[in-house]
């Protein structure tokens, strides 16, 4: 039998995808630059950047924080927002504030290319099998990433979902980026008809952009058994 997949899942704090890896019987491991919220020892703390070069098999960054790549936050790259979301740290946030509006507009274009230095570097790991997890994509964004391509797929929490007062049935489109995985295939008998729209409605504070990054367990738990299974067989046919 072959040995467990190594499974890195890059920017998730949550243990959700790590959980759903592990379930298998994966060696899985998260990185975030914040702590695990589950207390696992198999979470590193840090940049997703400093950890891609240690032998994986497999390469899942679910949550990038690469806001200003998303095609809806576009338009503040001509007029700067007023404050910055939670996904900043409270040092930049608190520089923000002091900005005049062409300072802010500055940092909206850095913060761009520093998005697009991430996910580049994730797209481009020494990995044979990446998911990367993104919003849709404005040009400026295309243009700096390595490598770019379109994504592969696009899927809503309720294509795995089972139960309509379940975690899963909820309104969000999530586009993935694979290299050496398969497209996933839907696992749940939802319709989308009774989807919440809990995730566009999020009322403004200072967790919204957090909140609204988590990831749901159907999916991960679709990854897990769909991608897992897959690179399973792949290696084992070239063994």
């Amino acid at each position: 039998m072959p040995d467990p997949l190594r499974v890195l899942i890059g920017c998730e704090c949550s243990g959700m995808v790590r959980r759903a890896f592990s379930a298998l019987g994966h060696d899985a491991w998260s990185v975030d630059l914040k702590p695990a919220e589950d207390g696992s020892n198999r979470h590193f703390v840090g940049d997703v950047r400093d950890y891609l070069h240690m032998d994986w098999d497999l390469l899942a960054v679910m949550h990038p924080p690469c806001t200003r790549l998303a095609n809806s936050g576009v338009r503040w790259l001509k007029s700067p927002p007023g404050k910055l979301t939670s996904n900043y740290s409270r040092a930049e946030r608190e520089a923000y504030a002091q900005m005049d509006e062409a300072e802010r507009l500055v940092f909206m274009w850095r913060s761009l290319e520093d998005g697009a230095a991430l996910f580049s570097a994730c797209w481009n790991a020494p990995i044979d099998r990446i998911a990367v997890e993104n919003p849709v994509m404005h040009r400026h964004a295309k243009q700096r990433i390595i490598g770019f391509q379109p994504h592969a797929q696009s899927v809503q929490p309720w294509h795995f979902g089972t139960t309509e007062d379940g975690p899963d049935n909820v309104k969000k489109r999530i586009c993935l980026w694979l290299r050496g995985l398969p497209q996933l295939t839907r696992t749940g008998t939802l319709d989308g008809s009774t989807a919440r729209p809990e995730i566009h409605e999020a009322t403004p504070s200072e967790d919204r952009a957090a909140d609204r990054a988590r990831f749901f367990p159907g999916i991960a738990a679709a990854m897990a058994e769909q991608w897992g299974g897959y690179a399973t067989e792949e290696i084992r046919r070239s063994a």
